[in-house]
């Protein structure tokens, strides 16, 4: 186990509240959200994380603001979770970038990020447990405790999971390519274990439009150093490269598979659409390698991340936990879900909507305190309510919900909740009394 505690002293932000104990389970871009908005109330909270690096797949996603991501960052701004957005903001190398389907788009450098995050949870006091593998859990009425690979018991008054919904290895054997030995690193720490079904909550599993289960990660990294100058250039200036496909290349079917919906256009099987993230990510789930040596430039091309992606990719969405709008998981008291273990929700920025809610939330209910709701007049209290909703459809399983594109940036395009003038987002948040309204 390899615990690094944090001690840094953190005022409480109410006064007369009792300090609680938070365990958080998965230090992605969820659970770290989560963390700071529960420590920054002034509890104790400690993130057990799987691997030895925070963020998870957030150290090789770097796409944010593009389309409705943009209100939504900029509406959990206003509510006071700033933070994060701000670390991405501030290392993103390329702003306002337009790319097939998509405008207005920021990419952060991936490489970057993840050393601030953890600066960030030093500074806060947050206590990161790595390589520490939750199996089980100790229950009575309320989960008590969680217990780890190694038979050591983490006691809290409330837990919030954040595990994703990638894994383990038999999910990509039998619903995708195999493992594609991508971020995750299943082979190297274990795993990824349910903690809502083992305290007896139920899990979805996402289904494909021809019925199969899961669905493939939408991206893959590629090392820029082991493509031409040309396009490194062109990537290091612009940030966005389109380059046609030859005809025996287009492999539509491909995008039917991606779990990412919002780029499953046309655009993305005709086209090599590449983006910098620091390194080079190649818009597509997976692509065979010789086949792209074939085309001007890629010659040399390797990936970095899945480093099988010339085979595959990871498998998502296997174990999608069932909770109420607060982003309690149904039928357990002191849980909490959030990130993609919280719903169909795909992206960076959603992790961090659900994440502070979930966090947040979880502060509330340890303190006796009334739970919060996000209102539908914002897209961030939209999209969960919308994805509620949907759970009552018939092809349920086979919906993707993303401020990003797909179905849900069409909704908030219908009901007027896309824009960019940060102004007015602002001013409807204040309207409706919820300014700061997470660090309060």
């Amino acid at each position: 186990m390899n615990i690094f505690f944090y001690e840094k002293a953190y005022p409480l932000r109410r006064k007369g509240l009792g300090m609680a104990k938070i365990v958080v389970i998965g230090g992605g871009w969820a659970g770290v959200a989560s963390a700071v908005r529960a420590r920054k109330r002034g509890h104790d909270v400690f993130i057990i994380e799987r691997t030895d690096m925070l963020l998870g797949l957030g150290n090789v996603g770097g796409i944010m603001r593009n389309n409705g991501r943009f209100t939504a960052a900029e509406e959990n701004i206003a509510l006071g979770a700033d933070e994060l957005f701000g670390i991405t903001d501030k290392y993103s190398t390329h702003r306002n970038i337009d790319f097939p389907g998509h405008r207005h788009a920021s990419f952060y450098d991936a490489a970057k990020v993840e050393p601030q995050v953890a600066d960030l949870l030093k500074e806060l006091g947050v206590k990161v447990s790595f390589m520490t593998r939750i199996v089980d859990v100790r229950k009575n009425e309320k989960i008590e405790a969680v217990v780890d690979a190694d038979g050591n018991f983490f006691e809290a008054d409330v837990f919030v999971e954040a595990t994703g919904t990638t894994g383990p290895m038999g999910n990509c054997m039998r619903y995708g390519n195999g493992c594609s030995m991508c971020v995750l690193r299943c082979p190297a720490f274990g795993p990824r274990v349910s903690i809502a079904e083992k305290a007896g909550n139920m899990d979805l599993m996402a289904a494909k439009e021809d019925g199969t289960r899961g669905a493939f990660s939408g991206s893959c990294k590629l090392e820029k150093k082991s493509l031409s100058r040309e396009i490194q250039k062109k990537l290091d200036k612009e940030g966005v490269i389109v380059i046609p496909l030859p005809k025996q290349l287009i492999n539509r079917s491909k995008l039917a598979r991606k779990v990412c919906q919002q780029y499953a256009l046309d655009e993305f099987a005709e086209n090599i659409i590449l983006l910098d993230t620091g390194e080079a990510k190649l818009m597509t789930s997976f692509f065979n390698l010789q086949q792209l040596r074939t085309v001007p430039g890629f010659e040399n091309a390797r990936f970095l991340d899945p480093y099988a992606g010339g085979k595959g990719n990871s498998v998502r969405y296997m174990a999608v936990g069932l909770r109420d709008k607060n982003m309690r998981a149904k039928g357990i008291e002191n849980l909490f879900l959030a990130g993609e273990k919280s719903g169909f929700f795909v992206g960076h920025t959603e992790a961090i909507t659900t994440g502070s809610l979930a966090g947040y939330n979880a502060s509330r209910y340890a303190e006796g305190g009334e739970m919060l709701e996000l209102p539908e007049q914002l897209a961030v209290g939209d999209i969960i309510k919308f994805a509620d909703e949907a759970l009552n459809d018939e092809d349920c399983l086979a919906r993707r919900f993303t401020f990003a594109g797909g179905e849900y940036f069409e909704r908030m395009k219908e009901k007027d909740l896309y824009t960019c003038n940060v102004r007015k987002i602002r001013k409807k948040v204040k309207e409706l009394g919820l300014v700061n309204v997470y660090n309060m």
